[in-house]
């Protein structure tokens, strides 16, 4: 009869030999994967050219929005079915914080000026950042977006980008929400270059290691499929040595490369949905926050065309939020309205359901739905983003859950907060 098995020394064994044969990978996971970006993220992104940006934008921009809300209340009204609190709080958040993120622009919006005229217009801009985060005016977040990467535009790229952070660190240190945006990608090795480009000007400018972030704007289908059939976009947010900070999609060139007729360029066309799909899994882990991109149907001119611009923000708004996409590009400030009440209902509508389930999740009780620890970890990630951008309280989600926003941080897997 053979002796027992010592279970105890097996499983010891065992484990010391996985160990062994999974260590490099355990490593290279947590490398490459550390989790959620702790921290708010903005809703949206404003862009605005270069030659427009003023210091006063956000006071601008939320008074020109509360004056479209005004003047066109009833037609508001109307889309948000009658929703007077929600009007409410939208028009809270216009005259309080209008403008969550702001993108200076130095590309596409802006356009191929002299290499004087885009120098002044960069310099400008610096001082006027400068200026508005000296009065505490500036958004949380800004940056600017320069030209590409590719051989035309190379060189006028990085120099905007020196340019311009020249002037600014001559009078302010970097803001801590500062990033900048590389567009139209087609290569891993741009993404390569702009970290070392990055590692340059740190020393240069006299900036920390690390300091200098940025976001790869995917425009092009190259950086979707590369040409040995592999997805680029995953090899570009692991080439950028922990430097990406986000992944914005660029809806009318992506659409244009891809053929679409411009009548039919927009936020919902599958062949957007096909690449932000790749987008999400390839920045799923890793830290690196996604958003959508813009619609250029502005809300401006009749009644009508108002009223048929807001319903169509409101609806890609809604949209992209339900898939996983929780900031989009704002165009102009008569599109704050829309994109505020979208958010906010989507939140308030979901937050009561969303903190049973959590709190039922949380006190161990039979319910009718099963939830895991990935879906608690979705809802309370709901619900901090819904108090992050305003559309819900802390005091109304604490009473609901039974937990603190310490507790939700935790079960969202937001650990660096909870732990600061």
């Amino acid at each position: 009869m053979e002796s027992p098995v010592d279970l105890e020394q097996l499983v010891g064994a065992l484990t010391a030999e996985l160990d062994d044969r999974l260590g490099e990978v355990d490593a290279d996971l947590a490398r490459h994967y550390p989790g959620g970006r702790p921290g708010r993220q903005p809703v949206h992104t404003v862009y605005v050219p270069a030659d427009r940006f003023r210091a006063d934008l956000a006071t601008t921009y939320g008074a020109t929005a509360l004056r479209a809300t005004e003047e066109h209340e009833a037609v508001l009204l109307s889309l948000l079915d009658g929703d007077a609190d929600l009007l409410g709080r939208v028009r809270d958040k216009l005259a309080r914080e209008p403008v969550e993120d702001v993108r200076i622009d130095l590309e596409d919006g802006y356009g191929a000026r002299p290499d004087d005229e885009e120098d002044a217009d960069a310099v400008r801009a610096a001082d006027e950042l400068a200026a508005a985060l000296a009065a505490a005016a500036a958004p949380a977040w800004c940056g600017i977006r320069f030209k590409s990467f590719e051989a035309p535009t190379r060189r006028r790229g990085i120099r905007t980008l020196t340019v311009f952070l020249e002037r600014l660190l001559s009078s302010t240190p970097l803001p801590g929400g500062f990033v900048v945006t590389l567009p139209k990608v087609t290569a891993v090795e741009q993404v390569e270059a702009l970290v070392h480009a990055a590692e340059r000007l740190e020393p240069a400018l006299g900036l920390g290691a690390g300091a200098l972030r940025f976001e790869i704007q995917v425009e092009t289908p190259q950086s979707i499929l590369g040409p040995d059939g592999t997805a680029l976009v995953a090899r570009m947010v692991h080439a950028s040595a922990g430097r990406c900070t986000g992944l914005h999609y660029g809806t009318y060139d992506y659409s244009a490369y891809c053929g679409i007729a411009a009548a039919h360029q927009s936020l919902d066309h599958p062949v957007a949905d096909h690449a932000k799909a790749i987008m999400q899994a390839a920045a799923a882990g890793t830290g690196v926050r996604l958003s959508d991109g813009s619609t250029n149907v502005l809300p401006i001119g009749t009644a009508d065309e108002v009223g048929a611009a807001w319903a169509n923000h409101l609806g890609l708004v809604r949209r992209s939020l339900e898939r996983g996409y929780y900031q989009g590009w704002d165009l102009h400030p008569a599109q704050l309205p829309t994109r505020f009440a979208a958010t906010f209902a989507f939140y308030r509508e979901g937050w009561a359901a969303a903190a049973a389930r959590l709190r039922t999740y949380v006190e161990r009780r039979e319910s009718g739905v099963l939830d895991e620890p990935a879906t608690a970890r979705a809802l309370a990630d709901f619900l901090l983003r819904g108090t992050d951008c305003g559309a819900l309280t802390t005091d109304e989600v604490a009473t609901a859950t039974g937990l603190d926003t310490r507790t939700l941080m935790t079960l969202a897997h937001r650990a660096d907060e909870a732990g600061g």
